[in-house]
């Protein structure tokens, strides 16, 4: 070969090389476009179900809508090797995160904490279907759950005080909490509330916790506007229990009669043959009317000293009360309110 068919043979394989790397280069820096690409159009939730797979993700991505590229998506997938495993959770997906950055999120499982926030509970179904709202755990297997011997014994509650174990507040869970692990949580949070302190003060009473709670509860369906009265209603009562007298409490006939949109007791009510009649029965009744806050807990625990065993809402409807310490001044303020009731024709 003649070294000008040599030269010429050398540049032909020079040029090949150079096309090849060029070409080589224009493909890099494409998956490297796709790598980088900003591929969230807009700020979304996506929720990935316990037991989801790869499959399931890319659907769920495709409903949501909201990853403008799916093909550049499953591409950057499948060179960072995100297939094998997907973290269940509720993940945030923000506007304009490249697929990179996405994958880095739902390929280590950093979800986003769901706040869950709860009050103004009255029973174990109402809380079932609120907490579902919260977490992946649906109403169902909350309530099958709350109500199952095997738990209650667990952490030595029965169906009619299991609702005291759940102290109204609010929580960070991650969205794929399951049943199990939210009671779990719940029990934990419990103990930490009832520090040594707490259950110093209980004792002192001659309650114990779901007794303190169970008193909490009437507190807090008697005052649920002004918690500086709560102390003062609480003081109530326990007078009326260390004396032996019936507490006498509306709202136990309300929960006695499972209608709780009575705004009115009548005398038939006191007839009503429960364990939460106390105007029927002396003491406790045998659990809580409701889910009670700290606010009332504390109530009972911290209660005023005062002499009252009486008391009657205003009638200017404050949502503030009379207290006496006899009949003859209650039997006034009574009346007041019920003529105040007539008025607005309140009648049950």
């Amino acid at each position: 070969m003649t070294n000008k068919n040599r030269r010429k043979k050398g540049k032909i394989i020079l040029f090949a090389v150079m096309i090849i790397l060029a070409a080589s280069g224009l493909y890099a820096y494409s998956i490297y476009q796709d790598i980088f690409k900003r591929n969230v159009s807009q700020d979304a939730y996506l929720y990935i179900h316990t037991g989801s797979d790869y499959e399931d993700l890319i659907n769920s991505l495709n409903s949501l809508n909201v990853v403008t590229d799916i093909r550049t998506f499953e591409q950057t997938a499948k060179l960072k090797n995100f297939s094998e495993k997907v973290y269940p959770g509720k993940y945030f997906l923000e506007k304009g995160m490249t697929n990179n950055e996405l994958i880095n999120m739902l390929r280590s499982g950093k979800q986003k904490p769901v706040k869950l926030t709860f009050n103004n509970i009255e029973t174990i179904e109402e809380f079932s279907g609120k907490i579902s709202q919260f977490i992946e755990a649906d109403s169902v297997e909350i309530y099958e759950l709350l109500t199952d011997n095997a738990i209650l014994e667990k952490y030595q509650f029965s169906r009619i005080n299991i609702i005291s174990l759940f102290i109204p507040n609010t929580y960070e869970f991650y969205w794929n909490t399951s049943a199990e692990k939210f009671i779990e949580k719940m029990y934990q949070e419990y103990s930490n509330f009832w520090t040594d302190e707490r259950l110093k003060k209980a004792q002192s009473l001659n309650l114990t916790k779901q007794e303190v709670a169970t008193l909490a509860s009437i507190v807090q369906a008697e005052q649920r506007e002004h918690s500086s009265e709560k102390p003062r209603i609480a003081g109530l009562y326990i007078n009326r229990l260390r004396r032996g007298m019936m507490l006498q409490s509306d709202p136990t006939l309300i929960f006695a009669s499972g209608d709780f949109s009575k705004k009115r007791v009548l005398n038939r009510d006191k007839e009503i043959d429960s364990p939460y009649n106390t105007y029927k029965y002396t003491g406790l009744p045998p659990g809580p009317i409701n889910m009670p806050e700290i606010s009332s807990i504390d109530a009972v625990l911290n209660y005023e000293k005062n002499e009252f065993i009486f008391m009657c809402a205003k009638e200017n409807f404050s949502g503030y009360h009379n207290f006496s310490v006899n009949a003859k001044q209650h039997g006034i303020y009574a009346r007041r309110y019920q003529d105040a009731l007539n008025r607005k024709k309140i009648w049950k």
